[in-house]
């Protein structure tokens, strides 16, 4: 949970089921735990390496939804192959893949592509330690009761080392990490506004801060996992001393760093893509007609392929989606999915997954769409702007007539 301005009891900070939290998951390897999001494709957590390396045990991941609770084993995961070499605080970033479908009530969601987050005020979530700004996290969590508060991305954590200099004893990777500072609306506490003149005084009674617990956890931006929960630090510079109380729990005027998830999105799609289940390697493998299955979730594949000629070797090409209703519904029949697909160098085609929702009822077969539109740096061609594929819910429940 996240330590908040005031009380964590006011109920405006509970990010109860049905709120749109219900894919934020508590992930533990049964002696410590953190926080993991999960990702648009229904099987894939992002969540912070520091959270499984040198793990031993069984990793499991609860949702709690307002379907209820359900924990689910871990097939695999795979941590950001920096984390080992650049330093604690740098790529501290690992995807986990479930053992099967999540609960169709937890919420999917995509990753923050744009690098315009410095400035914007996110949201953030997660199963951390509660306590409030002026003493610091102070009550263990109970794993049950999510909390979320607002902050503002106040810079990169590049800028505050080439600032402190060695009275920052580790060193962020330009571009690599975003950093809050806790605000109480005092400018003694403004720990960035002091250190590296990036003033800003908080956001009032919304305003906290991740604590023990949170690491893992997602920092929202318009719905979509703009930053990872990676470290809190209390940092002085000789007589400047923002924090509250000068120890590192999370109160007034300490400093929080997320892993800043546009810089990685190449390393997060293409450690999906080479995941997914028995996805088509060439337009002619794909199936557009789709068994729905009895229960869960099952997979059907839009392919996207770039046939033109980039402008440059290291040319991203992108297009952006989005799921729309034929004969069948969103929710009840498929599960709708939006978004920007990257195609990145040496990427010429790539899958966009969507997931099918099974059932036992007897029922026609029903249609949906995904619509392809906006490409950057490339075409559709003269005078098209938008692309349409369909797929069909092939009926396979058995009925006596």
């Amino acid at each position: 949970m996240v330590t908040t301005v005031i009380s964590y009891a006011d109920t405006r900070y509970r990010a109860s089921a049905g709120l749109g939290y219900d894919g934020v998951v508590l992930i533990s390897n049964g002696t410590s735990y953190g926080t993991g999001t999960l990702l648009f494709d229904g099987r894939a957590l992002l969540t912070a390496a520091h959270l499984l390396a040198g793990s031993t045990g069984a990793l499991s991941v609860e949702f709690q939804t307002k379907s209820g609770s359900e924990t689910l084993s871990v097939a695999k995961s795979v941590l950001h192959p920096g984390y080992a070499v650049a330093g604690a605080s740098n790529d501290d970033l690992a995807i986990v893949w479930l053992s099967k479908a999540p609960p169709l009530a937890a919420n999917r969601y995509d990753i923050y592509r744009d690098a315009n987050e410095i400035g914007q005020a996110f949201t953030m979530v997660g199963f951390g330690q509660l306590g409030s700004g002026a003493n610091g996290a102070s009550v263990a969590n109970t794993n049950v009761l999510r909390v979320k508060a607002q902050n503002t991305f106040d810079a990169d954590a590049a800028k505050l080392k080439a600032s402190l200099g060695a009275s920052m004893a580790w060193s962020p990777l330009s571009g690599s990490q975003l950093v809050a500072d806790f605000d109480n609306g005092s400018p003694s506490q403004d720990a960035l506004g002091r250190l590296i003149n990036v003033t800003d005084l908080g956001l009032g009674l919304n305003e906290g801060l991740i604590a023990h617990g949170d690491s893992g956890g997602p920092a929202f931006l318009a719905g979509k996992v703009a930053g990872v929960a990676s470290y809190t630090s209390s940092l002085s510079s000789g007589a400047i001393t923002p924090d509250v109380d000068a120890q590192p729990n999370s109160s007034f005027g300490e400093i929080a760093a997320w892993q800043r998830v546009s810089s990685f999105q190449q390393w997060i799609d293409q450690s999906m893509r080479a995941n997914y289940p028995n996805p088509p390697a060439k337009a002619t493998d794909v199936k557009k007609d789709v068994p729905e299955g009895n229960s869960g979730t099952t997979l059907t594949y839009f392919f996207v392929q770039f046939t033109g000629v980039r402008a440059s070797a290291d040319q991203v090409v992108s297009v952006e989606y989005a799921t729309r209703d034929g004969t069948a519904r969103a929710g009840s029949d498929y599960l709708a999915v939006s978004g920007r697909l990257n195609l990145y160098p040496n990427e010429a085609n790539a899958v966009i997954p969507a997931e099918i929702v099974g059932d036992a009822t007897p029922e026609p077969d029903e249609t949906f769409y995904l619509d392809v539109f906006n490409p950057i740096g490339g075409s559709f061609g003269p005078d098209v702007v938008k692309l349409t594929a369909i797929r069909t819910i092939l009926n396979d429940d058995i009925q006596l007539i």
